[in-house]
């Protein structure tokens, strides 16, 4: 029997040094019974069924039940949640939720209801084709946890793509999308806009002075209307939202980026976890 050759166990070897010392971002917003869904989904309920201190037979254990949409928190948004000819979370290859990618930190250009470009992106670091792209505008800042916490803000001023973006994410293959805040879409192009006229009287002033346009017209509904989620999810091309956790601490840098979640096979969405791994400096 033929022994391993050294070259291969060395590779093994410097793989295993390698991820000794790998940093990992945890880029995952805590979850919480207190933690908000997306407005008029199901939130987050958690209740004991049992506990250890037992009953009848002696010492038990604790069990719990847990009710909730799968948009609470950080979650992966499924291809079937808008094209029901899609794949179920469950059904996507390992291989889809993890590879390269960039954290773009665009954070202090943003403000209520701003647009980012692709040209912002590529000002800031490299974003190549095939890519996972995570975009942190600053408004993980706003999440439920944070001492700024500002729920309204958080889900219904958030910025969001200017009209050649997801055009540019096409383009460029994007593996998956990840945002910090409420939608990968912005909330003056989904349904949020109808809860809150006098909110989005707000943004399109704002839009009528910045850009000499009002909203109808830079955003045609027929056209724009959650077009992050119509328009790319049957192109295989979906998106996690609710980010936070340590996603400050990567800003503007190429990692490996993995996403986690649970492997529902009826899933259309679902809670993960998602991290970014970054080699030790030599």
């Amino acid at each position: 029997m033929k022994k391993a050759g050294n070259g291969s166990s060395m590779k093994m070897e410097q793989f295993f040094e390698l991820m000794s010392k790998v940093k990992m971002y945890d880029l995952t917003q805590p979850l919480s019974i207190h933690t908000p869904p997306w407005p008029s989904y199901v939130p987050l309920s958690v209740q004991y069924f049992k506990r250890i201190a037992g009953a009848h037979m002696g010492q038990g254990a604790n069990g719990q039940v847990i009710t909730s949409s799968h948009h609470v928190g950080t979650h992966m948004d499924g291809e079937i949640h808008f094209h029901s000819s899609g794949r179920s979370i469950g059904n996507v290859p390992m291989a889809e939720w993890v590879g390269p990618g960039a954290v773009v930190d665009i954070s202090e250009e943003m403000g209520d209801y701003d647009l980012y470009s692709p040209e912002m992106f590529m000002k800031k670091v490299e974003i190549k084709k095939g890519d996972i792209l995570i975009i942190n505008t600053g408004y993980h800042r706003y999440g439920w946890n944070q001492p700024d916490s500002d729920e309204v803000r958080y889900f219904v001023k958030h910025p969001g793509p200017n009209p050649d973006f997801h055009k540019w994410v096409l383009d460029m293959k994007i593996k998956w999308i990840g945002v910090d805040c409420g939608s990968a879409d912005h909330p003056m192009n989904t349904i949020i806009r109808t809860w809150h006229p006098k909110l989005f009287a707000e943004a399109d002033k704002k839009i009528k002075e910045k850009y000499a346009k009002g909203w109808d017209e830079m955003f045609p509904a027929e056209e724009y209307y959650q077009v992050m989620h119509l328009k790319l999810f049957p192109k295989q091309i979906v998106h996690a939202e609710n980010l936070g956790g340590d996603i400050d601490k990567v800003s503007n840098k190429r990692l490996w980026i993995g996403c986690f979640p649970v492997k529902g096979i009826e899933f259309e969405s679902a809670w993960c976890r998602i991290v970014a791994l970054e080699p030790q400096k030599t």
